[in-house]
């Protein structure tokens, strides 16, 4: 059964449900069934499934789909999962022989690091995340923060009592934010300098012809991606395609190329060349980038389909180029500054720079939609203040905009490319904050697999010690790239996970400072008794933040107007620590006596709260509920900053700088702006 312990905040009239971490299913009760035993009378489901929901369930229910259409989507995957590891053949193995840490293209190095390159990708992608990450399935979504609520439950305000994995989750959220800005930087850059390769002519216009289409590329985000997100596939279809084939090409000439598969080869490399070896594994871990965003995009697709359009079509496409690249050097080490490029010929060069263009394009979006995703799940759960979040598809849920965190993404990518210069100069920047989230990602796996799956201690100690020697590997390989740039995402994720701790603590202070002035419910029904207030004619719905209080709009009314409405709605909304809610157990009504009632919206921390559109399956006795017609009312509690205990000084100016931007409960509720009525309050922190 559903837990009576409730979080709440101030001015956000919602909370993540707390139940046991090894069990996130819900029984509720069925329409009209009576679970209470107070007068106050019996709690009643009601709920219809909306768009938004009853898309995620169709794509999530992958298990039940034909061939044909896993066949569909496991092309469509090509285009959102597999955009930001399918263009890193465009520097990754460039960059092993002329990027800052890259060594000598001699026929042994070029085995080796082909080698770590094949073991890369059959290790990290095709163990790790296609094989077992892929499996930590939160309600059908993936990413850190749904594996971290996986692994232990995320109170929206409370504060958790397991720490240990609340902040490495976090802060691996964190860290994806700052890759996301080096990948649109990074891919869109490397396939502009193409054009050098076309005629050494063009090198004046890489940096503002890449600078022009990153503008473009986030000015086109309010749109949304839903008319043109059925090209995504195909051309990636063709992308990879033209992978294998400029790969079989180059291997036919030099097929001695294909005994790197050997892992003898890796071996001897690092017995070969040393330290310097080893870095080399912060430009071979280039391949794998992706690892992340595929396990983040499992809710659109699942993982049936996933796993096929990995071994079925990236993979041996992926494979034919590096190691078509490598026959490329083995003949002719000069090749290996622009590696790629040079497997073309000539008169193929510029559609090739233009299918790149569009690849990393793609990969580019990739990205920006996911961040818009962790976005959203990161303030469902607590950790963001409200922002403005744009659906902009009806029949698609996952196509939001988030205006802040576009433009900042667009500033943070611009930023770069004009300071780095080149993808050179990014590659040696770009893989700290990588490594980092894999590391805390297989951490966390660990933890869901005892915990949850009741692995045993000597399963779960094998699989995760494996995968966390690569990933420390790498990670020792990539820190070093810190003083060369690999700073700035550090940065960038610091600064967004001290804003999110602060948000969190901030909000928890507030809500214990709330709750000592509120009236319980059982003392708002008393004074009604007691003081008979007039009873205005119609219906009122008051937001409540604390479900079991009475709302400070609603007070105020009491107080200064002595009236009430007719029928009294004290409306709720909790975000649960799922993705998406059953429409049956979407709404939870409850009649408290004197026409007050208690309602609770329940939304998965995926989902939309469009109070409106949930109203509108809301029935009360007597006469009919009309929701279009009922004002609202909301109170808004402005903070200010005091000498009591609670956050550092600096802390608290932070906090009361983000709630003052957040956005307001009005329209973060899509509540109709004619019939809102704000009463502000004063709370002390």
């Amino acid at each position: 059964m559903m837990t009576n312990q409730r979080d709440t905040e101030p001015d956000s009239y919602g909370a993540v449900n707390l139940s046991e971490p090894e069990s996130h299913t819900t029984s509720w009760a069925g329409a009209g069934d009576d679970v209470s035993s107070t007068p106050q009378g019996a709690i009643r489901r009601q709920g219809r499934r909306d768009k938004g929901a009853a898309d995620g369930a169709q794509t999530n229910g992958q298990d039940q789909v034909t061939r044909r259409a896993l066949a569909l989507l496991s092309v469509a995957a090509l285009g959102i999962v597999y955009g930001d590891i399918g263009t890193s053949p465009l520097y990754a193995l460039r960059e092993c022989f002329s990027g800052h840490y890259g060594i000598v293209a001699t026929p042994d190095n070029v085995l080796g690091v082909l080698s770590l390159i094949f073991w890369a990708l059959i290790i990290v992608i095709s163990l790790k995340y296609v094989t077992f990450i892929l499996r930590a399935d939160n309600h059908g979504e993936g990413g850190i923060l749904a594996l971290t609520a996986l692994a232990t439950p995320v109170r929206r305000i409370a504060l958790s009592r397991q720490l240990w994995l609340i902040l490495p989750g976090l802060f691996g959220a964190a860290l994806i934010y700052g890759d996301g800005v080096i990948t649109p930087a990074i891919s869109v850059l490397s396939a502009i300098e193409g054009l050098n390769v076309v005629t050494p002519s063009f090198r004046p216009y890489v940096l503002p012809l890449t600078v022009v289409i990153l503008i473009v590329l986030f000015m086109i985000q309010r749109h949304g991606t839903a008319r043109i997100g059925g090209l995504f596939g195909p051309i990636m279809v063709v992308w990879f395609a033209v992978l294998a084939v400029l790969g079989i090409i180059q291997i036919v000439q030099a097929p001695q190329v294909l005994a790197a598969i050997n892992p003898i080869y890796g071996a001897n490399f690092f017995v070969r060349n040393g330290w310097p070896g080893f870095l080399v594994l912060g430009t071979v871990f280039l391949v794998v980038t992706g690892g992340e965003a595929l396990y983040a995009d499992m809710g659109h697709f699942g993982p049936k389909p996933i796993r096929l359009a990995w071994f079925v079509y990236v993979l041996p496409a992926l494979l034919l180029n590096y190691f078509g690249q490598g026959s490329l050097v083995l003949r002719q080490p000069e090749a290996a500054e622009n590696s790629f490029y040079m497997m073309a010929p000539s008169w193929a060069l510029l559609p090739l720079v233009v299918l790149a263009t569009a690849a990393t394009i793609i990969a580019s979006q990739a990205l920006i939609s996911g961040a818009y995703s962790l976005t959203m799940q990161a303030e469902h759960l607590g950790f963001l203040p409200r922002l403005q979040i744009n659906h902009t598809s009806e029949t698609a849920f996952g196509q939001i905009y988030i205006p802040i965190v576009n433009w900042a993404l667009m500033i943070g990518c611009i930023a770069v490319v004009l300071a780095f210069r080149t993808s050179s100069n990014l590659a040696a920047a770009y893989g700290v904050a990588v490594t980092s989230t894999m590391v805390i990602t297989t951490i966390i796996f660990g933890v869901v697999a005892r915990r949850r799956w009741r692995w045993s201690r000597p399963r779960v100690a094998l699989i995760v010690s494996f995968f966390l020697v690569v990933d420390l590997a790498f990670f020792g390989a990539n820190i070093v790239k810190i003083p060369q740039g690999g700073w700035f995402p550090i940065v960038v994720a610091l600064l967004i996970f001290t804003a999110m701790r602060t948000w969190k603590r901030g909000s928890w202070l507030v809500i214990t400072r709330e709750r000592n002035l509120e009236l319980t419910l059982p003392r708002l029904l008393q004074r009604v008794e007691e003081e008979q207030p007039v009873r205005a004619p119609g219906d009122a719905v008051f937001l409540s933040a604390n479900r079991e209080g009475a709302p400070a709009a609603l007070l105020a009314n009491l107080k200064y107007n002595h009236i009430l409405h007719e029928r009294v709605l004290l409306l709720n909304v909790q975000y649960e620590e799922v993705p998406y809610i059953d429409p049956e157990q979407r709404i939870e009504v409850e009649h408290l006596g004197h026409q007050i009632f208690r309602a609770t919206f329940h939304y998965g921390f995926m989902e939309e709260a469009n109070v409106p559109r949930t109203l509108q399956d809301v029935t009360l006795p007597g006469k009919t509920f009309e929701p279009d017609n009922v004002p609202f009312f909301v109170n808004r509690t402005r903070v200010t900053v005091s000498a009591q205990p609670g956050m550092a000084p600096w802390r608290e100016y932070l906090y009361t700088f983000m709630r003052r931007n957040a956005t307001g409960a009005a329209d973060f509720f899509c509540l109709p702006p004619g019939r809102v009525f704000e009463i502000s309050t004063t709370i002390e922190m």
